[in-house]
């Protein structure tokens, strides 16, 4: 696996590296020592799948607080989506800064996000599947979220013919130090 950093900390685009022959290929998609190498979260407490039926559905921004923060490894197995992370952590020198990514089936590539980050996504095609690893299970109590269109961020979006939203993501605060406690 190639590691390559984000430019926000802790934060990684992870590219498997393939073992090629005239069958198709091989490649590693985790490894718990590689990940101890590089300093990242190696625990696996729950495994996910996210499908989406339509594309421009948009999920986000999710994430848990303490002492339920969560790491999370995301790959789009099926079709793809541009996939955003906020850095909230306060102590970091990348706080309140973002990056996004296009995932898709064809580069197979994950991201890696440390705990402490809000995490959503865009789908960029019908019938998008999204696989999450986590290393802490779904808390309620702790979930929160920040609203994907917040200014404080400038996230620039894909444009959407009609964006899919649920009430809920739709309706989060705008970004505030209070809601990133």
């Amino acid at each position: 696996m190639i590691f390559r950093e984000t430019g926000l900390e802790g934060a990684f685009i992870i590219e498997p590296e393939r073992i090629e022959d005239e069958r198709g290929f091989f490649a590693r998609t985790w490894c718990r020592e590689a990940f101890e190498r590089q300093g990242l979260e190696s625990r696996l407490e729950q495994c996910n799948i996210s499908f989406n039926k339509k594309k421009d559905t948009l999920r986000g921004m999710h994430y848990q607080v303490a002492p339920h923060e969560e790491a999370k490894l995301v790959r789009c197995t099926r079709g793809s989506i541009f996939d955003v992370i906020i850095d909230l952590r306060r102590s970091s020198r990348t706080y309140g800064r973002h990056f996004g990514v296009v995932l898709s089936e064809q580069d197979r590539n994950m991201l890696y996000i440390p705990g402490g980050f809000a995490h959503g996504f865009q789908t960029l095609a019908d019938s998008t599947e999204v696989f999450y690893q986590m290393s802490e299970s779904y808390h309620p109590e702790s979930a929160r979220g920040v609203r994907w269109d917040d200014p404080a961020f400038g996230i620039e979006w894909p444009r959407a013919e009609r964006r899919l939203i649920s009430g809920r993501d739709g309706s989060w605060p705008d970004f505030t130090d209070r809601v990133a406690r």
